[in-house]
């Protein structure tokens, strides 16, 4: 039987840059990009194109940023899609490869932050589980400083995107990826966690601030409401354009009123 003919529309690296300049995204700008490759249609040249697209409208001068995260460095206690065997944790917790930001892939963000991660030129931060990629001239200064012990916070690439004016493009993504959201999770009362993951010396746990995208979906519809999000469209994906500042602020104030966590800095989860 044979395979089932492409569903378009066709997309090149011309006609999505194109579309991304239409919809405002400007050169010599930093840009924090969510993507979804599958959502923009057919893509000639895939997640390649798609980068070689976002940096022709960002110039030279223009910095691009992405999540290059690796969920998958964790406690194989918590692992649900899928679990594995309660007796292999301890054998994992030893053999788990450390985290290197040279070689080790990003994991659960899409293709198109993996082929930014092995872009001539890229630099990427130290957090063994929710480091960001930058290419372009301030990308040294995006992913320095990344504490290993906060994941989303004030000393992580989130803050300084934020101090720099940078933007959010959410390409093909939802609301429910938007890590600026997280950023406003450290300014408000939030509970802490203890984390396992891989370490240079072995097995090792951190404290850290509990992160979770619960409701985001909410948030980010209320924040599309109330604040001027640009919206339009790249090939068939959904694309929205907006100040990471912007989206943290709303953020701060939504959370606090629509998901506090009092009970469960009270009764912390795990």
């Amino acid at each position: 039987m044979s395979a089932p003919p492409p569903t378009g529309p066709l997309v090149t690296r011309g006609t999505l840059a194109a579309e991304l300049r239409a919809l405002g995204v400007a050169s010599g700008e930093t840009l924090l990009v969510h993507s979804s490759l599958r959502s923009l249609g057919w893509v000639c040249g895939g997640p390649v194109a798609v980068v070689q697209a976002l940096l022709d409208v960002l110039g030279p001068d223009g910095t691009l940023v992405v999540p290059t995260q690796t969920a998958d460095l964790s406690d194989p206690a918590l692992w649900q899609h899928p679990p594995v065997p309660e007796e292999w944790w301890p054998v994992i917790r030893r053999a788990m490869p450390p985290y290197d930001p040279r070689t080790t892939p990003a994991r659960g963000v899409g293709v198109v932050p993996e082929t930014v991660r092995t872009w001539p030129g890229a630099l990427r931060s130290a957090h063994p589980q929710t480091s960001f990629a930058a290419v372009g001239p301030r990308a040294a200064e995006v992913v320095a400083g990344h504490a290993t012990d906060c994941r989303l916070g004030e000393r992580s690439p989130l803050a300084t995107l934020e101090r720099l004016g940078a933007r959010v493009l959410l390409l093909g993504a939802g609301y429910d990826s938007c890590t600026s959201f997280h950023l406003a999770e450290y300014r408000i009362p939030a509970p802490l966690v203890e984390v396992g993951r891989p370490g240079p010396y072995g097995w090792e746990r951190v404290t850290e601030v509990s992160i979770t995208s619960d409701r985001f979906d909410e948030l980010g519809h209320d924040f599309e409401r109330d604040r001027p999000v640009v919206r339009g469209r790249a090939g068939a994906a959904e694309a929205r354009l907006f100040p990471v500042a912007d989206a943290v602020a709303y953020a701060e104030r939504w959370l606090a009123l629509h998901r506090p966590r009092a009970e469960d800095i009270a009764h912390p989860r795990g």
